[in-house]
């Protein structure tokens, strides 16, 4: 019997105390990549994440998959059967097998590996393990066509005819926890002429995106995608009509507007963590209590794009580890890849220094590039054990539910909502693109990877558009693709190694995939770009990994893949009609109904 095993290490997990192998130090990358090649389990080091064991093993023979579970308990619906390398091909099942036998791939799952094979025959195939043993499963492996439709399930997209520098905009979203944790919020404020400040120019639009990748739970999250682009919104507003009072300024300062999106992200925080306390102890009972205080128990990340079609001056702020990264053409033909965000762990030198200074004398302050050893992002909406006194968790705890403070919280807050902003000048007419996603896309593809996707993307767009009608104006206009054909991305070659200079994290499935290069990985098959994104980070060309992680459910599948949020936006004029439409050929059918 042949195996073929390849390893990854996903998800930033920072929620699953279980995930973690305790008291293991990291392996190098290198080693993890050679043991790979030889064993089908061991543990893989993900620079600032969870160390998981993750095995992927293609299986030649049905001989392991019912060794594997009939040793568990018993197996009445597996077929032992011999199989070549191939387990589609027919000619490869033994003489005694039926022509018209149904063959169908299987995904077999537990706590340490994930294996595929085949099994023949109809029935029910959806089986837990009988021996008592939790976490075992036997899943039949989605098809291709099911794999599409699931990739496929949340996607939106949105054409943007407001004629103000943007021209569509592409989401989509992937469960893996169960309800997924993630969420997501867009909004166009229109700032009419008449405002003071807006004086001499036309209408202007404020348009915001924002992803939220939330941890123990989605409560925040979903609180965050309810207020935190009204908060900002309204500090900015507040700050533009104090700035139209001065005659000689009519606009705000670049730092006066940075410090409004701050308040922002700052005061919906203090309503999460501190104001909730004070309802909750109103609260008439427990239920309710708890239902004000679960924003403040769970956490997320938070990464806001805010862009002002007057200037065309984007501001992307970020709370957390979510990434930011614009793609811009270049000269050269090229698509160049620039990070407008920093990721925001204790694994980051500037932020770790940053927590020890406010907490001077406390070792434990950052341990194991986590806060007091347990929570990977610096900074996050929610999270209160990190923030609230001890005073008022041991009240907490006493009055309606929780836990005893950690041990090692001294000087509270250890974490803050407060985001990093930056500001750059959008240039639409070389086709400016941004592309915002929680960690777990981060994790799988390089900020390089992710811009050569969408530049391959546009190109393919471009060839089967041919610009021929005015709605497809944007795409005419794009210029420089050239060579649709060509099979390497037409972008910068990607990071080697943990970490770069600025402290974003680099993915380290090439090595550990063995993957010589993007020919070998990517395809497009979707209208969507987000879609195309999530896909290809999943797999790509490579159906069957790709079909096996969309065919584990939670909670098995939080082992090998954390939820994914990705945005797409397209700078750029498109028609002036004024509205915003759903693009229905890249929308799932429960959005364009």
């Amino acid at each position: 019997m042949q195996r073929a095993a390849v390893r990854a290490a996903v998800a930033s997990a920072r929620r699953a105390p279980g995930f973690l192998l305790k008291n293991r130090p990291p392996q190098n990358i290198g080693a993890a990549r050679t043991l790979a090649t030889t064993t089908l389990s061991g543990t893989t080091a993900g620079s600032g994440s969870y160390l998981r064991k993750f095995t992927l093993a293609i299986v030649s023979s049905l001989v392991l998959g019912s060794a594997y579970i009939s040793s568990r308990g018993s197996n009445p619906f597996l077929t032992k059967v011999s199989l070549l390398s191939n387990p589609g091909d027919k000619e490869a099942f033994s003489t005694s097998a039926k022509d018209d036998v149904r063959i169908r791939k299987i995904v077999a799952v537990d706590h340490e590996s994930l294996y595929t094979g085949t099994i023949t025959g109809d029935g029910p195939l959806t089986k837990e393990s009988m021996d008592g043993r939790a976490g075992r499963k036997v899943l039949e492996m989605l098809t291709p066509e099911e794999a599409t439709a699931k990739l496929r399930q949340t996607e939106e997209s949105y054409l943007v005819g407001r004629d103000r520098g943007v021209y569509r905009y592409d989401v989509v979203q992937l469960p893996s926890n169960d309800p997924i944790e993630d969420d997501h919020a867009e909004r166009i404020i229109e700032v009419p002429a008449s405002v003071p400040a807006n004086e001499g120019h036309p209408s202007t639009d404020w348009m915001f995106w924002g992803v939220f990748d939330g941890h123990s739970g989605w409560y925040t999250s979903a609180k965050l995608r309810q207020l935190l682009i009204g908060f900002v919104a309204r500090e900015l507003n507040a700050t533009y009509k104090a700035a139209s009072t001065d005659p000689k300024v009519h606009l705000p300062s670049p730092e006066s507007i940075e410090t409004a999106i701050k308040k922002g992200f700052v005061r919906l925080d203090n309503e999460i963590i501190h104001e909730s306390v004070e309802k909750a102890v109103k609260a008439s009972t427990r239920s309710q209590a708890a239902e004000l205080l679960a924003p403040a128990f769970s956490g997320s990340c938070a990464l806001l794009a805010f862009y002002d079609s007057q200037t065309n001056l984007l501001r992307v702020a970020c709370t957390g580890d979510s990434r930011a990264v614009l793609g811009r053409h270049q000269d050269n033909g090229k698509w160049a890849a620039t990070a407008l965000s920093v990721d925001q762990t204790g694994s980051n030198k500037d932020e770790a220094q940053r927590i020890r200074s406010e907490h001077p004398g406390e070792d434990f302050a950052i341990l194991n590039g986590r806060v007091l050893g347990g929570l990977e992002p610096t900074r996050a909406f929610g999270d209160s054990i990190y923030k609230w006194s001890i005073e008022t968790q041991n009240m907490i705890k006493s009055k309606f539910f929780g836990r005893s403070p950690n041990p090692r919280l001294k000087s509270p807050p250890y974490v803050t909502a407060e985001p990093v902003v930056t500001t750059t000048k959008i240039q639409p007419e070389k086709g400016d693109f941004l592309v915002m996603a929680t960690d777990g896309l981060w994790e799988m593809l390089s900020n390089e990877e992710v811009v050569g996707l969408v530049a391959k993307w546009l190109e393919t767009q471009k060839k089967a558009k041919g610009g021929s009608s005015s709605g497809d104006s944007w795409f005419a206009n794009l210029f420089g693709f050239g060579g649709g054909d060509r099979k390497s991305l037409p972008v910068a070659t990607n990071h080697d190694g943990n970490q770069d200079e600025a402290g974003q994290r680099v993915p380290i499935r090439q090595k550990q995939w063995g993957i010589s290069g993007p020919e070998d990985r990517f395809v497009i098959a979707d209208q969507n770009c987000a879609t195309h994104l999530v896909r290809n980070a999943l797999g790509g060309k490579d159906s069957d990994m790709l079909c096996a992680l969309l065919t584990l459910q939670s909670p098995h599948s939080r082992r090998y893949r954390d939820d994914l949020t990705v945005e797409v936006i397209f700078f750029g004029e498109g028609d002036k009609s004024g509205n915003v439409v759903v693009n229905e050929a890249a929308s799932s059918k429960s959005k364009t109904q």
